[in-house]
């Protein structure tokens, strides 16, 4: 195998992908289109390594880090966006369905209630939000 063509650097680090940072953010937004989650999540995380302040690819994670399961990544995705932009309604969503799936039933209400707080015409956050005050409700009761 060719120095170019290795799949590592001998050390056990895989190579950078191809391509620059906006063609990482592309493939993994595809990857994530394909319903592969984990590969978009490897991915996208690596394009937010190099650009950090980068708030679309920091979402795409996030959805990426959510469709794969890891709620508790995804939970610190979201709450970087929200530090960078706290009227950002659809981190406040995100932050809340990952919560929710993580257990924490008080955040993901907190978040869900912001939510549907800033967009009240988006039917899907009030659904979500009346979701988990209902498992709230059963859960103390």
């Amino acid at each position: 195998m060719s120095e170019t063509s290795s799949p590592g650097d001998g050390a056990g680090n895989p190579a950078p992908p191809g391509g620059d940072v906006y063609d990482w953010y592309q493939r993994g937004r595809q990857l994530l289109a394909d319903r592969h989650p984990d590969a978009a999540a490897t991915l996208l995380a690596r394009a937010a390594d190099a650009e950090p302040g980068s708030r679309s690819i920091r979402e795409a994670l996030a959805r990426a880090q959510y469709d794969a399961g890891r709620y508790a990544d995804a939970i610190d995705s979201f709450t970087e966006l929200i530090g960078n932009n706290p009227a950002d309604d659809y981190a406040h969503f995100g932050l809340g369905l990952a919560a929710d799936k993580a257990g924490d039933l008080v955040l993901a209400a907190e978040h869900l209630a912001l939510a549907v707080a800033m967009r009240p015409d988006l039917p899907h956050y009030g659904r979500a939000l009346r979701a988990v005050r209902a498992r709230v409700t059963r859960s103390s009761a």
